[in-house]
């Protein structure tokens, strides 16, 4: 096996990971069980593989850190806006 393949497979793998998670939150608009920390931390990380990936111009890196930054960026988006609004009811209720 070439590394291009053994990266592009492994770029599969651990892309496709994020699927269910980002499907399941779409679809049950449930985030609790997220750390809204490690997320937010994952996103950055993924957007720096991706400038690495651009730099070196690597397409298993570019692409797989493209699809896996907009999956986690859904399910941030979803976290950041469900702590939002635990936080806005919390107040009018306190």
């Amino acid at each position: 096996m070439t590394s291009d393949l053994i990266g592009s497979i492994a770029a599969v793998l651990t892309t496709a990971s994020f699927l269910p998670q980002a499907i399941h939150v779409i679809r049950m608009k449930d985030t609790a069980a997220i750390s809204l920390a490690m997320y937010s931390m994952f996103v950055v990380g993924v957007a720096l593989w991706l400038v690495y990936g651009l730099m070196i111009r690597e397409m298993p890196v570019i692409l797989a850190n493209s699809i896996t930054l907009v999956l986690a960026c859904t399910i941030l988006t979803r976290k950041v806006s469900d702590t939002l609004a635990k936080r806005r009811v919390a107040r009018s209720q306190g």
